[in-house]
């Protein structure tokens, strides 16, 4: 695995095959696809230099200049020859010092990935370089939370950068949206919940051309196009500027004032809420790095985008009711949001939601500085170029297609497709996007055309636009060996990454339950499995005893195992919303994190031995030990029935039990690392064995020992399920697999 890890730390990518297979029957029988997880913003090794001007691009095809473009440095006029298309370009005046002695920083071999600080970027992202952040406040809630929510939000305001512009909607029945430029007295324009608004409407209403008259042609998009600065900053205003005005009114807010009967839920206007801010955000301030960070307190219930209705007699919708369409509010909610993420997707903007919390942790990340701050960039633009044997199939991850249809496009479409270029609208250091590749090479080349070329090319393009408000452009190259004909299973087996494909199948299941109607996520993986334990494993057919996998993949049943069982795939127990929330988690995660999440990380603490790496199995808990469970969305630290017993006691208060003190506290500090790293901020749980708390452990543990096992396990514990163990599952697989 570490020299997975290598290449990742030079050009942040993790890919399953790292040895492709050369044909199209040659890549189907891989099962996985030909894929890469790319994180655009990774940080970069400390000795990579950020270039101060415009990348070279082939006239032909566009990609930009790397350590792969062949160099001749014996013409009179240099030239360099594309990686891509072998086209051949001449070297700008000011590059015609170069040499082999004295090389530019975009052809060193080290520099694969590189960035450039360039000013010749898409004109929509240089619209605006100050970050806007536009809060939008249910007030529907008891007194109880909104005063937790405001004392977060007052935190927050001492944590934004002065330069940021600061804008303010509450709601509840009604839309307010408050007027920060006018601090001598509050004024608010006032919006009724149940009535869809329009941008034009908007501009009317709130007297956006008081002063001066509004544009008879043309669309009004910010101060370059129809506003002054004076309307924007009505609404819009630095940090610095409106603070003292921003802290009287949070203050205030009160709860909504409206009275809700006791067999009713109260009247949220979310969606109302939400499509004004959007509108607020287009026509002030389109195309720059701005936020709608919305506070939830509950369900949407009136106006458009509602999802349930008012009234308590009717439950929110289960996954049974989406299953069998029993779902009245449903399709038309689905309608809304999804016109809605496409305005903002053209609008350059980023919605937030942050709901189910009372201490909002995750938000005061959002605008942490230092060591571990999130990396926030804005307007991100992604492409894509390929060798010609590679057609892209599509992104699973946190973007949307641009359209750019061309010869690199496959047929066969998987997520975000027909398209080589896609917009991020917000992305940080840990974005990942998973990219679906098709080889089409049909025939099996010649061994002399094999050995003459045998390398497929890749090149990935981010425009973003950084925290610091300059356009950049990073550039990630690489280059992958493909073999083909027969014996080419040891090569294909020699650069498998295990861990890069349990989150490719991860991402592509949860995709595929998300849109496709009698999808059966379990067949599909177990199929997959059994498909790949038979291609590459060693055995002699319909003997089981005699299977082995290389140590290249013998991890990967065990991933499958644990996949099957997480919250991706297993939505009992679970609400839409939350499975809706792991999922979008899985689908924008760097690998390490994702892996994490599929097969969480077990530590264990005891006076035997220091912290160390625990089998995540039942047979793990003992009484005398503390158990450190992380599965990315929830952190568990787990003591033995002896353990809780002497701390229930106050052993660990007494002087003479200083060690039992420190073993307490050691996962705790453990915990607390990781929860510093860590954005959304993980729930913490703290519990004992036999507690019920004791379930966040137990859920992730695999069952060897259950209510109906024969022995007892040597922690006293056994779990109630009627799933079958690993080893029960890798049994079926190796009976399967040798058929």
């Amino acid at each position: 695995m570490a020299e997975f890890l290598d290449l990742e730390s030079q050009d942040s990518v993790r890919m399953p095959w790292n040895v492709l297979p050369g044909t199209k029957a040659d890549a189907a029988n891989c099962v996985i696809p030909i894929s890469a997880v790319y994180t655009p913003l990774k940080p970069l090794p400390a000795a990579t230099p950020l270039l101060p001007y415009s990348p070279l691009r082939c006239r032909n095809c566009r990609s930009v200049i790397s350590p792969f473009s062949i160099v001749d440095f014996s013409s009179i006029n240099k030239i360099w020859i594309c990686s891509f298309c072998l086209q051949r370009n001449h070297f700008p005046p000011h590059y015609q010092s170069i040499s082999e002695q004295n090389l530019p920083a975009e052809l060193f071999p080290q520099y694969t990935t590189i960035e450039y600080e360039t000013t010749a970027v898409h004109e929509k992202a240089q619209a605006g370089s100050s970050n806007v952040f536009l809060f939008v406040v249910d007030t529907c809630v008891i007194e109880e939370e909104l005063g937790f929510l405001k004392s977060a939000l007052l935190q927050v305001l001492g944590m934004v950068p002065e330069n940021c512009l600061i804008g303010l909607i509450t709601f509840g029945t009604y839309v307010h949206v408050h007027e920060l430029g006018f601090g001598q007295l509050p004024k608010v324009h006032v919006f009724k919940g149940t009535k869809e608004v329009t941008k034009d409407q908007l501009l009317e209403q709130m007297g956006f051309f008081t002063k001066r008259p509004r544009p008879t042609t043309g669309v009004i998009a910010g101060v370059r196009d129809g506003l002054s600065q004076e309307s924007v900053a009505r609404f819009l205003l630095p940090a610095s500027d409106c603070e003292f005005v921003l802290n009287s009114i949070l203050e205030e807010l009160q709860k909504d004032p409206w009275p809700v009967p006791s067999d009713q839920r109260a009247a949220r206007c979310t969606g109302t809420a939400l499509s004004l801010a959007a509108h607020l955000l287009g026509v002030c301030v389109p195309g720059s790095g701005a936020r709608i960070m919305a506070f939830l307190g509950g369900p949407s219930t009136e106006g458009p985008g509602a999802i349930v209705s008012k009234n308590l007699s009717e439950p929110i919708r289960s996954h049974k009711d989406l299953d069998k369409d029993s779902v009245p509010h449903y399709h038309k909610a689905v309608k809304f949001y999804e016109a809605l993420s496409k305005q903002l997707v053209h609008q350059g903007h980023v919605l937030d939601v942050f709901a189910c919390a009372l201490d909002q942790d995750s938000l005061r990340r959002v605008f942490k500085s230092g060591d571990n701050d999130l990396g926030l960039s804005s307007n991100g633009i992604f492409e894509i170029n390929c060798s010609k044997d590679i057609k892209i199939q599509g992104i699973i991850g946190p973007c949307a297609s641009l359209d750019k249809k061309g010869p690199l496009c496959s047929e066969t479409v998987i997520g975000q497709g027909n398209t080589t270029a896609w917009k991020l609208c917000g992305l940080d250091k840990t974005t990942s996007l998973c990219i679906i590749f098709d080889v089409i090479k049909k025939e099996n080349p010649d061994i002399v055309a094999q050995s003459a070329n045998n390398q497929f090319f890749f090149q990935f393009l981010t425009y973003y636009q950084h925290g610091s408000g300059q356009m950049r452009l990073r550039a990630t190259t690489l280059s992958r060996r493909w073999v083909a004909g027969p014996g080419i299973k040891e090569d294909l087996i020699s650069g498998f990454d295990q861990e890069a494909a349990a989150v490719v199948m991860a991402r592509q299941v949860s995709f595929k339950m998300e849109t496709e109607a009698e999808f059966d996520p379990i067949r599909w993986l177990d199929k997959s499995l059994i498909h790949i334990c038979s291609q590459f494993g060693e055995y002699q057919k319909d003997s089981p005893s005699s299977f082995s996998l290389s140590p290249r993949l013998s991890i990967f049943p065990q991933f499958m195992f644990h996949l099957r069982r997480s919250q991706f795939v297993q939505v009992f127990n679970n609400s839409p919303d939350e499975t809706a929330y792991f999922r979008m988690i899985l689908n924008r995660e760097n690998i390490a994190n994702s892996v994490v999440m599929i097969q969480p990380s077990l530590i264990s603490y005891s006076f035997q031995s220091g912290p160390e790496p625990a089998l995540l199995d039942v047979a793990s808990i003992a009484a005398d030990r503390i158990l450190l469970l992380d599965s990315y969305f929830t952190i568990v630290v787990f003591h033995g029935s002896t353990i809780a017993q002497w701390r229930k006691a106050g052993y660990h208060e007494l002087p003479e039990h200083q060690a039992f003190a420190h073993l307490l506290q050691a996962p705790r500090d453990d915990a607390d690392a990781i929860i510093r790293e860590r954005f959304p901020v993980p729930r913490l749980v703290i519990c004992d064995q036999h507690g019920s708390q004791a379930r966040f452990l137990l859920a992730k543990l695999n069952p060897s020992a259950t209510y109906n096992s024969d022995g007892v396990a040597p922690g006293g514990d056994i779990i109630f399920t009627d799933d079958v163990s690993f080893e029960v599952f890798l049994d079926h697989l190796q009976r399967l697999a040798v058929q």
